[in-house]
């Protein structure tokens, strides 16, 4: 198996909360780095609130990672920055990834909250590492 999802029984179970604790790739896989993500369509509009934002931001991974046959399962790695973060916007990051990933098989993942990001507006921002078998 090039990649395995890992989450040690001495460690508190952290998929209650949408992510694992550690992704393990086999050396030699095909990585696919993608740049940080937020809520802007295909036009560049961004997405009017924090929910809409993080289904867009993922949508936008989701469609990079089709441009290379990889789909949101194969993410080992996520990096999630929220401005202003509150444990409302936790858990709609949460309640998304519940979504993508409906079989608790969660990547891992690091959230840093921010006092802001690139736009003036932009409230979420998501980087995937992913691997191709």
């Amino acid at each position: 198996m090039k990649t395995q999802i890992l989450n040690p029984q001495s460690l508190y179970n952290p998929t209650p909360y949408g992510y694992s604790h550690m992704a393990s790739v086999q050396a030699g896989s095909h990585l696919v780095f993608v740049a940080g993500q937020g809520g802007e369509d295909r036009e560049g509009n961004l997405q009017a609130d924090f929910r809409a934002q993080v289904k867009q931001a993922f949508a936008n991974i989701q469609k990079a990672l089709a441009e290379v046959h990889l789909e949101m399962k194969d993410i080992v790695k996520l990096s999630t920055l929220i401005v202003d973060y509150d444990a409302a916007k936790h858990q709609v990051l949460i309640e998304e990834s519940r979504h993508i990933w409906p079989d608790k098989v969660y990547p891992a993942q690091t959230l840093i909250p921010v006092p802001k990001l690139a736009l003036e507006d932009m409230l979420f921002e998501v980087e995937a590492i992913a691997v191709k078998a």
